[in-house]
């Protein structure tokens, strides 16, 4: 007698959280018909986003790479200037530096914490450097005060939150103690708008400055009169009604992912011998965008055997971003890097959103154990 294949079990590494009033208010945006950037719920957003994170201003924008390059354009950094950067990230955050003309300077990274330290940056600095763009990788937030004491007066810290919205540092917020910050709201971020993003500032000037460059240029009180060279990354109203609608359920999804990631720490917590899970330090609170692991003594090799093993139990995965001084675009010598290239070969991360169960937690948990021959 054949035996039927039982359906495999499928658990996504990221789902996006829609339950709110996302559809009532894109529905309202088409009835009304303002779809474009011009709509009511574009400045709604910026404003909720602005109060929720106890900043002065919220400048949306189409994504988080575009919030960096408006960042840095702002700020007048271009050719001939120096901006430090984790070789750990995105490529996007190197990319915006790239854009604007100016050079960008890896450093390496924390074996504890992953992100960029005081120290390493301070041993990064020139003559030349600008500005610093501190990344809180996969939700963990960087001690900005810290930063900045370790830093030059006059140095622009850029912080690329993008991974982040929700972590705090010394009761602020992310983005709250730098000079500027970016958010990305893709798909699989805590808060999402399908594709958008997010600058946020204190300073008035600079966030006209913003409001320009994103505006394609246009004097807010001329139209059609262009004084700057600028871009058009505008967020639209339908996405912006999606984001208002985010905002509003906020606390929940960050608490959803809370328990989501509390519970791996509790069943895998056992296993530091194997994996290294990021504390979070006192003081800190982490955003918990991505619960990642890092497997100790190992190699890129292994951690794909691991993923293949999961990937095999219906569990989606993602490996580490490749580290920046591996690209053609940033090539830099690699012992100079060994965290990152250790995180880049090394990390894991596993399925990190509100629609997971308890038992979904526990199910990739116990694969992960089993891959490990834990």
């Amino acid at each position: 007698m054949a035996i039927q294949n039982q359906e495999v079990r499928r658990i996504a590494v990221a789902y996006p959280d829609l339950q709110g009033n996302e559809m009532k208010y894109v529905t309202d945006c088409i009835a009304t018909e303002w779809v474009s950037s011009q709509g009511p719920y574009v400045k709604r957003f910026e404003d909720a986003f602005a109060e929720w994170t106890g900043v002065e201003h919220a400048i949306t924008c189409s994504n988080g790479t575009a919030a960096l390059h408006l960042a840095l354009v702002a700020q007048g950094i271009g050719p001939g200037d120096e901006v430090i950067v984790p070789s750990m990230t995105y490529v996007a955050s190197a990319n915006a530096v790239s854009y604007v003309g100016a050079t960008v300077v890896l450093v390496d990274s924390d074996p504890t914490s992953l992100n960029v330290t005081p120290q390493a940056v301070a041993a990064a600095v020139t003559a030349r450097t600008k500005a610093v763009i501190p990344v809180d990788l996969y939700g963990m937030p960087v001690d900005i005060p810290a930063l900045r004491d370790a830093l030059p007066q006059g140095t622009i810290i850029v912080e690329d939150a993008a991974e982040a919205i929700g972590a705090r540092v010394r009761g602020t917020h992310v983005g709250g103690h730098s000079d500027i910050a970016t958010f990305s709201f893709f798909g699989n971020k805590t808060l999402t708008t399908g594709e958008g993003g997010m600058v946020t500032c204190h300073n008035a000037e600079l966030a006209a400055k913003i409001r320009l460059y994103r505006d394609q240029g246009q004097d807010p009180h001329r139209t059609y009169f262009h004084p700057v060279l600028g871009f058009n990354y505008r967020l639209t109203n339908l996405q912006a009604a999606v984001g208002l609608a985010q905002v509003e359920r906020i606390e929940h999804h960050l608490g959803e992912r809370a328990r989501v990631c509390r519970r791996y720490e509790n069943r895998l917590g056992d296993l530091d011998h194997l994996l290294h899970i990021p504390p979070t330090p006192g003081g800190h609170a982490h955003g918990y965008w991505m619960f990642t692991v890092v497997l100790r003594n190992s190699n890129m090799a292994a951690r794909d055997r691991i993923r293949e093993h999961l990937a095999l139990d219906g569990i989606e995965t993602r490996p580490g971003f490749t580290p920046l001084h591996r690209l053609p675009m940033y090539p830099a010598p690699a012992e100079l890097f060994p965290v990152a290239d250790w995180i880049g070969d090394c990390s894991i991360s596993l399925p990190t959103h509100g629609r997971l169960t308890d038992d979904d937690v526990d199910f990739v948990s116990a694969r992960l154990r089993a891959a490990l021959g834990a």
